[in-house]
């Protein structure tokens, strides 16, 4: 594979808005952009499919976006299989990578002998894929192509970096 940069480190976290705000108070990281419960057009959990109801705030931290996660609904999940439903444990979730193409992606680490946690689909279009790193890694990764909608988000959330004016919590919505 080629050299796959960290794009994002992702929290799994009981209140994504709490989390952000204590965030921006300790780091300076910020502002925070809120998507509250987040469409799928399909989730895949381990080969199962299955609903997945969660809400995300994306922020600049440095060099690198940081994201806080929920899940919203009880159940099965990727999240779940780091942080067990009702353990009240909470901490690193996924990092993030840009990778041309998803599918291909998936089946070279799949090849490497790791599961697929996660195949999801937003209800854009937007396709991306947690992979089971826990053994090596003690986290997952989350795959997605560098899309213009992708990459204009990132840019977005960089150059707002250190901007409170608006506050630390924007809310917007994801398709």
């Amino acid at each position: 594979m080629p050299d796959l940069p960290i794009r994002q480190i992702a929290y799994f976290v009981p209140d994504i808005r709490s989390a952000a705000q204590a965030h921006a108070e300790a780091f300076g990281s910020g502002p925070y952009f809120v998507a509250d419960n987040i469409p799928l057009k399909r989730s895949v959990h381990r080969g199962v499919e299955r609903a997945l109801d969660h809400s995300s705030a994306y922020g600049q931290w440095g060099e690198v976006m940081i994201e806080f996660c929920q899940q919203n609904n009880p159940g099965p999940s990727a999240f779940h299989d780091v942080y067990p439903e009702g353990s009240g444990r909470t901490g690193l979730h996924h990092v993030a990578l840009f990778v041309e193409d998803v599918a291909e992606a998936s089946e070279t680490w799949k090849a490497r002998g790791h599961e697929i946690a996660l195949d999801a689909t937003m209800n854009d279009g937007f396709r991306y894929v947690f992979v089971d790193t826990l053994q090596c890694y003690g986290h997952m990764l989350e795959l997605y192509a560098p899309l213009p909608a992708l990459t204009g988000f990132y840019a977005l959330v960089r150059a707002s970096a250190g901007d409170m004016s608006q506050g630390v919590l924007r809310d917007i919505g994801l398709g």
